[in-house]
């Protein structure tokens, strides 16, 4: 098992024809993942041949969706067009949508957000995110797949480059799922949402989660963990010092917490 997606998972990529949409669906499919599908507004009824994969592209994720029965959308689209194109996901009652654009303002992160949970049909992970993986069975995202395996611990992270280095320091031991969840101020899935799917995941046995100082996710999180999580947890927060108003780190000093280390 794993959280999230799977290997059953039908993915449509938004954005698939622009240059980074397809960079990184070639990346996916080549990793395993079940891409179906593109959707690009005004494009809709061509196809696109990657690396002998002939993909469909559609003008909207409603049309992508009845054609192909996808259940995920991985957004590859620039700033100024990402609102418009996760509403558009949103209508269709996709239900993930994983955000990689970075640079979106944050009143549209706001209004997307705010009008995903209005819906109530719809999960965003990110924006500003490397996405999710579950080794050997789907890759939604930007995240190497060649760096780790299929094993027993959940990963939850804002930063993506830790992300990746959690990950391939880990690698002997294989990660069920790795999600990150994105470092902008307004962010769809949290750390708790993930850490609670870990808790209720059976195949993953320990979880690490990797915060960055600037606001109280980790606080939180660590209270929540106090009082729903019985799975062992590690938390990494890297950072000691941030620009005013802004989140991430400005030094790479860490400090790290342990949580539910029970023997």
């Amino acid at each position: 098992m794993s959280i999230f997606i799977n290997s059953t998972s039908k993915v449509i990529v938004q954005g698939m024809t622009g240059s980074e949409g397809t960079k990184h669906t070639r990346r996916m499919l080549a990793s395993g993942t079940k891409v179906v599908g593109g959707v690009t507004p005004g494009k809709g009824g061509q196809v696109v041949d990657i690396d002998g994969t002939s993909l469909p592209v559609f003008n909207t994720v409603a049309e992508a969706m009845a054609a192909t029965g996808a259940n995920v959308s991985v957004v590859f689209v620039p700033p100024k067009f990402a609102k418009a194109a996760v509403i558009d996901a949103i209508d269709a009652a996709m239900p993930l949508v994983v955000v990689i654009t970075e640079g979106i303002p944050v009143h549209d992160s706001a209004y997307f957000y705010a009008y995903s949970l209005q819906k109530g049909k719809t999960q965003i992970i990110g924006p500003n995110c490397p996405g999710l993986i579950s080794p050997e069975q789907s890759n939604v995202g930007i995240i190497p797949s060649d760096i780790t395996k299929r094993g027993p611990i959940g990963l939850v992270s804002k930063s993506g480059t830790l992300t990746y280095q959690m990950m391939y320091e880990l690698r002997d031991i294989g990660f069920s799922t790795a999600v990150g969840i994105g470092g902008d101020p307004v962010i769809g899935t949290t750390h708790i949402d993930c850490l609670r799917a870990f808790q209720d995941d059976p195949e993953t046995e320990a979880i690490v989660m990797i915060g960055e100082i600037g606001g109280d996710a980790e606080e939180r999180a660590a209270a929540f963990i106090a009082e729903y999580v019985r799975k062992p947890v590690v938390g990494y927060v890297a950072g000691f010092t941030a620009p005013e108003g802004k989140n991430g780190t400005r030094r790479c000093n860490c400090l790290w917490l342990i949580w539910n280390c029970a023997g």
